[in-house]
């Protein structure tokens, strides 16, 4: 089957979980005999990497602004492969997804899937007029195309209550390798299990700033290891301020280290040798960060939105979103006691392997293409109209 991804920035992942997903997901269907294609942006894939693990790379511009670079990309990504022979378009988010509509209208033979990962208007980066347009986009996203997934329970009960519609289920996925050196945590002067970490975008609706608020509390009450660090990674996405005020509120407490984006091996290892893991965001679709801290054995702490509970299950602790105190509470219980921390961890690292193995992901994606590709041609009369016009 020929399949084509749409709206992730490219591969490989540099940073954000779309991209992750795409990546893991098109390499695990190349490798079961799929031509794949993914679109990407030269910002974010070198132009000239034209193939990567048996998935082909088409490069394509974009305008590199806050509010129009994912738009750009996709109308440009949709109208080639307009001309394409694509069985199946594949589109990922819900703002890249309007443009599904077109490939719907103009290429009858074509099979649109699109992937709802998130509700993308909470996130506080967007002005009004943004979160009104991806309003209409996620609306987009769950009507248009012939087969939409979504990666959580609670986004599948929230949409299929607004659209009275079936959706399909696929979560994202976890691939982990255990990475026994510590090279990139001696040069931070970090020392294996000694310290707290986070991973994410820093942008306000991950609650990084909670974290940040709650450890300098406990250091300030002689609550903390000595020693014992709370290591951050990730960097902004065109919210620069945002990541200013979290350096500002880490002013004098130095055992808060921003190590910025990581990738690959140094993430790894970063994974592998940390105590525990903390997300507490305040808006998940299904945060393959978590997952994969979950599939290294680390205990997770978590802010008690919907998604992070269907996550972790009963393999870590909750706190309530937004709420830095009840945070500190868990923290400060936890970082004394290293038994329970790893039993937890060690249930985390099964519950991964139960029910997120990327292969497992790959093939139940590829099911709902055949689904899509044998669906009712009744179900494309309205868009077909169109055509005729």
């Amino acid at each position: 089957m020929k399949i084509a991804f749409i709206g992730q920035k490219g591969i490989p992942a540099l940073s954000g979980g779309v991209e992750k997903h795409v990546e893991k997901l098109a390499v695990h269907l190349a490798a079961l005999g799929h031509d794949i294609t993914v679109y990407t942006r030269p910002a974010y894939t070198d132009k000239t990497l034209k193939e990567y693990q048996g998935v082909k790379l088409i490069s394509l511009s974009s305008i590199r602004t806050k509010h129009l670079d994912a738009v750009s990309h996709t109308f440009l990504a949709t109208a080639h492969a307009l001309f394409q022979n694509y069985d199946v378009v594949h589109y990922h988010s819900i703002g890249p997804s309007v443009f599904s509509i077109l490939p719907r209208i103009f290429r009858g033979g074509m099979r649109v899937v699109a992937t709802f990962h998130s509700r993308d208007y909470f996130h506080k980066k967007w002005n009004v007029f943004a979160r009104l347009f991806l309003q209409l986009a996620e609306k987009i996203t769950c009507t248009v195309p012939e087969k939409t997934i979504v990666i959580s329970e609670t986004l599948k009960r929230y949409a299929e209550e607004k659209y009275a519609r079936k959706f399909s289920l696929v979560p994202n996925g976890a691939d982990v390798a255990f990475e026994p050196d510590t090279n990139f945590l001696n040069q931070w002067g970090l020392r294996p299990k000694r310290y707290i970490l986070s991973v994410s975008r820093l942008i306000a609706h991950k609650g990084i700033h909670y974290l940040i608020k709650a450890f300098n509390e406990l250091e300030n009450m002689n609550k903390i290891p000595n020693n014992f660090k709370l290591v951050i990674v990730g960097a902004p996405t065109y919210t620069k301020e945002y990541e200013t005020y979290l350096k500002v509120l880490a002013e004098g407490h130095s055992n808060i280290i921003f190590v910025g984006e990581q990738t690959g091996k140094t993430l790894e290892e970063l994974f592998s040798h940390a105590y525990l893991f903390v997300q507490p965001s305040e808006d998940e679709g299904l945060s393959l960060a978590l997952l994969e801290a979950m599939g290294h054995g680390l205990m997770p702490i978590v802010s008690d939105i919907p998604a992070n509970r269907e996550a972790i299950a009963n393999t870590g602790a909750f706190f309530p979103s937004k709420d830095a105190v009840s945070l500190e509470k868990e923290l400060a219980y936890f970082i004394n006691r290293p038994e329970d921390v790893a039993v937890l961890g060690k249930l985390a690292q099964e519950r991964v392997q139960d029910h997120y193995s990327w292969d497992a992901i790959a093939r139940r994606t590829f099911e709902v293409y055949e689904e899509a590709l044998h669906q009712n041609s009744s179900a494309r009369e309205p868009y077909a109209s169109y055509r005729t016009k």
